[in-house]
């Protein structure tokens, strides 16, 4: 009798035990996908950058982004499409003052490529850039077209990371604006601290060929991500700093905050 009950008690504790790791690993699965730029969840995020100093000037500049992110499918092939819309404030010379405008509409869409490893996204697809600024200071008045490649590793629960390069090239517009020729190359890395609690740094390194200045930022920030019923939310900080850069109007020091939301 005593064994019995002995070994229906170890049962149940076995059974206890694995739902409770079970639910831990899927909630630590959650964090990790919560800044994964190529999650099958959709999603929409703000991310604001304001920009204390600009290269050239002593003047300040802010740039918000609004983001929606869905994933769909053409065929047998899965791909996700992310479409962002800043709100730019920009100085404009010669008087240094500032002016407030909607800035120019991105498109991007990744084509998930599987890559056979649990855990690993990496996508590569076109992006296109339509003239959609409210003012001339906060856009390029240019149609430009490009490619993205997107890598994201979350094989493990406690550090992820991955990057984010785009190229573009104007093709269209007014032909009296200077012509769009940039790529970029987002480095994006995460590592959990426990409770939906994260270091951050994703700073984005951006090369202008068409006068060939550039900026290199590098950042490190915290978020915390907190999982409801049907949605992940995503706030986070993350200061920045340039460590080079050349020409004028690049940022030597930014404040990145944002907020995510993801939809299940």
């Amino acid at each position: 009798m005593i064994k019995s009950s002995l070994r229906q008690w170890v049962l149940l504790s076995l059974c206890m035990a694995s739902g409770a790791t079970g639910a831990v690993e899927k909630q630590g699965a959650t964090f990790a996908q919560a800044n994964n730029p190529l999650s099958d969840m959709n999603g929409f995020s703000t991310q604001n950058y304001y920009t204390g100093k600009i290269s050239g000037t002593d003047q300040d500049a802010n740039q918000l982004w609004l983001r929606y992110a869905q994933a769909f499918s053409v065929g047998e092939s899965r791909w996700v499409y992310r479409a962002s819309l800043p709100v730019n404030t920009y100085p404009v010379p010669p008087g240094g003052g500032h002016r407030t405008g909607v800035g120019d509409f991105n498109v991007i869409a990744s084509w998930l490529i599987n890559t056979g490893t649990r855990g690993v996204s990496f996508g590569l697809g076109p992006q296109l850039t339509v003239p959609t600024a409210s003012d001339d200071a906060t856009g390029t008045e240019k149609w430009s077209a490009g490619l993205v490649n997107v890598l994201f590793n979350a094989s493990s629960p406690r550090f992820q990371y991955g990057y984010l390069a785009t190229w573009q090239h104007s093709f269209a517009g007014n032909d009296d604006r200077s012509n769009v020729n940039l790529g970029t190359f987002q480095t994006v890395m995460f590592y959990q601290l426990g409770g939906g609690t994260y270091l951050r740094a994703s700073p984005i390194w951006a090369y202008n060929f068409h006068n060939n200045s550039y900026s290199v930022p590098l950042g490190l920030g915290v978020g915390q991500v907190i999982k409801k019923s049907k949605a992940t939310f995503n706030i986070y900080v993350e200061p920045q700093w340039s460590v080079a850069d050349r020409g004028p109007g690049q940022p030597k020091w930014q404040v990145l905050a944002g907020l995510g939301i993801q939809f299940f």
